[in-house]
């Protein structure tokens, strides 16, 4: 592997100091230039191409799993062990970090709605149950916070909206994106935490007119909503997390292509058999 990194980098910096700084010799390294390549590390330098392409196709999100599971869609054979081993060999990887803030305001006066979801997040087809959530990402310019609304049939993101302000406009703007592109019919459970923004009369009026059975998670219960919340997870470590935010429309630029380029209809889920949500969604129909 030190004569490979020698490989790769001397078109930038002369062999003989690549040579120095990895303690190996210039006479050696040309002897494993020279040296005729192995099947096995031809299939190595093959796969490796594809991870790097894949890798930079999902935006640096894909981990082991995912990625054999890209690589064997393509056509290869490959294991879990080959593909870990060369994405930890030439440093193929992600970091995280974070910043936390608070976004349930249960401390209201309003009512609160049964759990009728209970923590089963099955559904056999579109439009039986949604579950809805507000996150953020912090940018230059202070919070952006962000509401979504999931089909939980194929985790699709049916419906989203930004602020500058965690209000209840912003959940229901998401809400309105996602009734008019499913038009979801009577019965469909509608599932959120118990903030403010989804215990408001005005939210709870276009649930009621529109035929909704309205579900809340309990106190303080993250694992209540544990859809949205993989997302949010999900988005912040594969895309927010990545890179600071000079504004919030470049923030919210990159969480639409994000939502629409990738998520739906590229990302695999492991619940749904390593298939994205749209892809899902076809094959069910």
């Amino acid at each position: 592997m030190r004569f490979a990194f020698v490989e790769e980098h001397r078109p930038d910096i002369p062999v003989n100091r690549l040579c120095q700084i990895m303690d190996v010799s210039p006479r050696g390294y040309r002897a494993w230039r020279n040296r005729p390549v192995g099947a096995s590390q031809r299939k190595d330098l093959v796969v490796l191409a594809h991870i790097r392409d894949q890798f930079e196709q999902s935006l640096g999100s894909y981990g082991r799993p995912r990625m054999t599971e890209e690589l064997k869609e393509l056509g290869l054979a490959v294991g879990h062990r080959r593909v870990g081993r060369l994405m930890k060999e030439n440093g193929i990887k992600f970091r995280r970090n974070k910043k936390v803030k608070a976004t349930t305001d249960s401390n209201h006066s309003f009512n609160i709605a049964p759990n009728l979801l209970d923590r089963d997040v099955s559904a056999d087809r579109p439009n039986q149950k949604w579950a809805g959530d507000i996150s953020y990402v912090w940018t230059q310019e202070g919070w952006l916070y962000l509401a979504v609304i999931l089909d939980l049939h194929s985790r699709r993101v049916i419906g989203w909206a930004v602020s500058n302000r965690m209000k209840r406009d912003l959940a229901i703007r998401a809400l309105n994106m996602a009734m008019a592109l499913r038009q979801p019919p009577k019965g469909c459970i509608h599932h959120t935490d118990r903030g403010s923004q989804y215990c408001s009369h005005d939210y709870q009026k276009i649930l009621r007119e529109h035929g909704f059975k309205v579900s809340m998670s309990g106190t303080g219960n993250c694992y209540d909503n544990a859809a949205v919340e993989t997302f949010f997870k999900t988005i912040k470590a594969e895309l927010l997390w990545q890179q600071s935010w000079p504004t919030r429309r470049a923030a919210e630029l990159a969480i639409f292509e994000y939502i629409n380029g990738f998520y739906n209809p590229c990302r695999r889920h492991s619940a749904l058999g390593w298939k994205s949500p749209l892809v899902f969604e076809a094959q069910a129909a």
